[in-house]
């Protein structure tokens, strides 16, 4: 089951929390995992997936350089012959109210959490048409389905990427190209972390489940994304939030 041998994955965000654990249950499912981070964040991540006896690559790369973000898909074909995973990650967070939020929050959230997956997602249109195959998985947030104070930029980001997804999905299905999205909640990742603990436990309240998500929990929804099985699923969000959001 999910068995993703002969495929080669792009994950950016790939140095810590939700991206490295989705290189290393991809590249754990026999996908040749491209890791993306920015500076040498990567190394460690593709270095720990060699170790483990599977097969991956670091790259360095900063998302909101669409220029250099462009080239991407294409080296990797050049490199292996095929692309046919992206796991779009890469986020950040720049917390303000809105009368107190700076322009420059605004513009870097946006560019890091929803242009760099249209750059993305465009760049290996070509690759992905040729195949007549792929898998688009877009990382999102239960914030960007029922919003939250303090988050504007962030959330418009992350519903953002929703609509990109459901309305990429009705151009490419036709190739065999399946564009998802998936909405983790409350995920004890290091941007959580920087969260107050007063707000942490506010929010672990609203859990039906009763405890934060981890990221094998998001790895887990991707590598099946990812999968033969998942071939029948598009434009989907796939809600990874222990029911805080239903």
């Amino acid at each position: 089951m999910f068995n993703l041998s002969g495929r080669v994955a792009l994950v950016t965000g790939a140095s810590r929390g939700i991206g490295r654990a989705v290189a290393m249950r991809l590249a754990e499912r026999g996908a040749l995992v491209v890791a993306a981070a920015r500076g040498d964040h990567a190394g460690p991540v593709a270095a720990a997936v060699i170790a483990a006896g599977h097969r991956a690559e670091a790259i360095a790369i900063d998302v909101t350089d669409s220029a250099a973000l462009e080239r991407v898909p294409g080296d990797i074909v050049a490199r292996h012959g095929r692309l046919d995973i992206i796991v779009s990650n890469a986020g950040i967070a720049r917390d303000q109210l809105l009368m107190r939020m700076k322009r420059d929050d605004w513009d870097a959230v946006i560019a890091t959490n929803l242009t760099a997956t249209f750059t993305l997602a465009q760049a290996s249109m070509r690759p992905m048409l040729k195949q007549r195959g792929g898998r688009i998985i877009a990382i999102s947030s239960v914030v960007g389905q029922m919003g939250n104070a303090g988050q504007t930029n962030y959330a418009a980001s992350k519903a953002g990427l929703i609509g990109f997804a459901k309305a990429l999905a009705r151009e490419v299905a036709s190739r065999g190209i399946t564009v998802n999205v998936i909405a983790p909640g409350m995920i004890d990742t290091d941007m959580t972390k920087a969260i107050s603990s007063q707000a942490q436990t506010e929010w672990a309240a609203q859990i039906p489940l009763g405890r934060l998500g981890t990221a094998d929990d998001v790895a887990a929804a991707a590598c099946y994304l990812a999968s033969d099985e998942a071939s029948y699923i598009t434009g989907h969000v796939l809600a990874v939030n222990g029911g805080m959001y239903m």
